[in-house]
């Protein structure tokens, strides 16, 4: 694979991670504008909150052709869907203040979701060859563009709608097309995958490679559902609980912010700590600190809650990064396709473990749900101890032992 800046003597080639970590936040500030759109689309639209929830829903359908589009990336001319990936979405998202319906929204907002598949599928891979033998440092680089996206779009599409309404969304279309731009150039010649090799042959169908690496996908999957509840509950309906407990709305907003900065410095920072004391030591810690502090964020007030929820962010969104080092260090040259179907299993626990935690707030109330969902978080630590052997059968380089 062509590489991008300097590369060092252990192969982590620092442009370029950094150029795909700069893609990712542009990319991803504009998956971030329909959220804080919403309240003005509604009013102009005039569209039921059903078929508001709806458009979710709608805008992660694609997710479900991850495995296919895993198998895609394996070509080397799939390069191209990451290059162009930021402007297709800028262009998606970037009209859905000028929609002049419900279903041309919809529309819109299906082909942003293949747009944001065809992006976040190769995408890893890409900076797994940029990073060398330090794959966790890679990820947490590519993942803090995300996170710092989730905080900073809705701040820009705000800005954009106060200054030109909602039909002024478009002008933030060609930032997308700077990204891609910069992409071209930077890994037009680039190979995502390794030229066929015998040993591609002879790793069989996807099939046989999905059941050899299923101990990490018990992993990666059963962490995140453990973990997911715990997620949705502090960040998403984080405001609303807040609210509903007497304080205001920009408390509110302030809490959200920082747990969301907390959480880039998270993602930034674990997988480098991981490639240093082991990506399972560093799960470890992550499953038994982060429902010690769900816990204790439950039972603060006021001020209180902040020098809690920086901690809680930073370990709440450290997983994702070290989870995509693992896979991506798995012993196989199909890389896209193991991606394909971690980022599957996120959508599918993401997809059931938020209506249920609005269903059974609706039924006891915020703490209690809160409160379960943290002691249920403990799970993950039985899911890290029972895969590890597995994962050490299976991973190229065998895993660091969790305890010295």
């Amino acid at each position: 694979m062509k590489r991008s800046g300097e590369e060092s003597r252990d192969g982590f080639t620092k442009g370029g991670v950094l150029t795909m970590s700069a893609a990712h936040f542009v990319h991803d500030c504009y998956t971030a504008f329909l959220a804080p759109a919403l309240p003005l689309i509604i009013d102009k639209l005039g569209i039921s909150y059903g078929m508001t929830g709806l458009l979710a829903v709608i805008q992660r359908i694609p997710s479900l052709f991850n495995p296919l589009i895993g198998i895609m990336a394996e070509r080397p001319v799939m390069r191209h869907m990451v290059i162009f990936s930021p402007a297709l979405t800028a262009v998606f998202m970037s009209l859905i203040g000028v929609a002049p319906g419900y279903t041309f929204l919809a529309i819109l907002l299906f082909f942003s979701g293949i747009s944001s598949t065809l992006w976040h599928i190769p995408t890893p891979v890409m900076v797994k060859q940029l990073s060398g033998s330090r794959t966790g440092k890679g990820m947490s680089y590519y993942m803090v563009g995300g996170e710092l996206a989730r905080t900073v779009g809705p701040m820009i599409i705000l800005g954009v709608v106060s200054w030109w309404g909602l039909e002024g969304t478009w002008r933030m279309m060609p930032l997308g097309f700077v990204a891609s731009v910069i992409l071209w150039f930077n890994f037009r010649n680039a190979r995502f995958t390794p030229a066929t090799s015998s040993k591609q042959h002879q790793e069989g169908s996807y099939w046989k490679i999905f059941v050899k690496f299923s101990a990490a996908f018990v992993l990666t999957g059963g962490f995140t559902l453990f973990q997911a509840g715990m997620k949705a509950s502090v960040t998403y309906f984080l405001p609303t609980f807040l609210t509903s407990t007497g304080n205001s709305l920009h408390y509110s907003e302030l809490a959200l912010t920082v747990i969301q900065l907390a959480g880039a410095m998270g993602a930034l920072f674990a997988g480098t700590i991981s490639d240093k004391i082991g990506r399972y030591r560093t799960l470890l810690i992550i499953s038994m600190v982060t429902p010690l502090l769900t816990l204790l964020f439950l039972n603060l007030e006021g001020f209180w809650i902040f020098p809690v929820l920086l901690p809680l962010g930073f370990f709440l969104f450290a997983p994702t990064s070290v989870m995509l080092a693992t896979v991506l260090e798995l012993d196989t040259e199909k890389k896209a396709f193991v991606n394909s179907i971690y980022m599957t299993l996120n959508f599918f626990v993401s997809v059931m473990i938020y209506p249920l935690v609005g269903a059974a707030i609706d039924r006891v109330g915020f703490i209690p749900t809160f409160r379960f969902i943290a002691f249920m978080g403990f799970g993950a630590v039985i899911i890290v101890l029972l895969t590890r052997k597995g994962l050490q059968r299976i991973t190229g380089t065998p895993a660091q032992p969790l305890s010295s």
